[in-house]
């Protein structure tokens, strides 16, 4: 695959400080500026102020010139414009209108050993205690996994992502949303029908479900107002997820144990409908993750600027 990875996004939020707090307690290390770090990915994550919270810019790692050549003229015969710098690409969604920016950028490299988990028959961890009851120190994001983002026009926004930069589908749910991966994770950016473009969530590798665990267990001890929607295991995308709320409103989810596809030829795309694509196990979504209470003000100020 051309493109290997989400390299970074820029979030927009109007209340910066508080924001940035939230996210220093999710694990991701401050590096100045409202910019932030994951352990293998570098800098992922910045902050920006805007009136109301909404995705800003989007960043995807391609291999080589060759790569934005050819998003050149794919963007050019969907009669979308760009500018392109050196070994960048910038370009504008049309729908919502935030950047992508497409650069040539180092894979990340992720080093670890798997976590031994005792079973009927198997016993992968003899005469010790699990790891996950062991440790002590805080939970910090392996990577930025994906990006989820409502859309007024979820056919013009998936074709941007897909026959503008080159990113392949993964699974969808007819009419409503497509997950979409520009690296072999399972999906990077998922785009879903909406009444407003928005920003619904942002997701967190960690290592295991543990970590999942112990980091939103920390997270909601500081303020149990944080939660929205956990632990669980999504059907599609098959990974452990539990999910959290800043302060300006978007979810965030750490996850796990997300499917992978190595080799397109041996992955089929499926089609799913209702509560079973949207999780397999785990307490119901409440009606404020599948609508966030906020729409409607978002709505509101939709075409406001900044």
């Amino acid at each position: 695959m051309a493109l290997h990875r989400l390299t970074s996004i820029t979030v927009g939020v109007p209340n910066l400080e508080e924001t940035a707090t939230y996210y220093t307690d999710l694990g991701l290390t401050p590096l100045g500026g409202n910019s932030f770090a994951t352990s293998d990915g570098g800098e992922q994550f910045k902050l920006a102020h805007t009136s109301h919270r909404r995705l800003v810019e989007i960043g995807v790692g391609a291999e080589d010139a060759d790569d934005l050549d050819r998003i050149e003229r794919q963007l050019s015969s969907l009669d979308l414009a760009y500018e392109r710098t050196g070994d960048t690409l910038v370009t504008a969604e049309p729908i919502a209108g935030f950047r992508a920016v497409v650069s040539i950028a180092p894979h990340i490299v992720q080093a670890s050993e798997p976590t031994p988990y005792n079973g009927p028959g198997r016993i992968d961890r003899a005469n010790d205690r699990a790891p996950g009851v062991l440790r002590e120190g805080r939970v910090i994001p392996r990577k930025l996994g994906h990006v989820v983002i409502g859309s007024t026009d979820q056919v013009a926004t998936q074709r941007f992502f897909t026959d503008g930069l080159g990113f392949k589908v993964s699974d969808v749910v007819p009419s409503l949303a497509a997950f979409m991966r520009c690296s072999t994770d399972h999906h990077n950016v998922l785009v879903q029908q909406a009444p407003v473009n928005f920003l619904h969530h942002t997701s967190w590798q960690v290592d295991d479900v543990d970590e999942v665990g112990r980091g939103a267990t920390a997270m909601l001890a500081k303020d149990p107002n944080r939660h929205v929607w956990g632990l669980g295991r999504h059907h599609v995308g098959s990974n452990f997820f539990w999910y959290l709320k800043d302060p300006a409103g978007n979810f965030s989810e750490y996850y796990a144990d997300l499917d992978c596809i190595v080799d397109d030829a041996l992955w089929t795309p499926g089609m799913w409908e209702g509560v079973k694509g949207l999780f397999n196990w785990g307490p119901p979504p409440p009606p404020s993750f599948l609508a966030p209470e906020d729409l409607a003000e978002l709505m509101t100020g939709a075409h406001q600027p900044g």
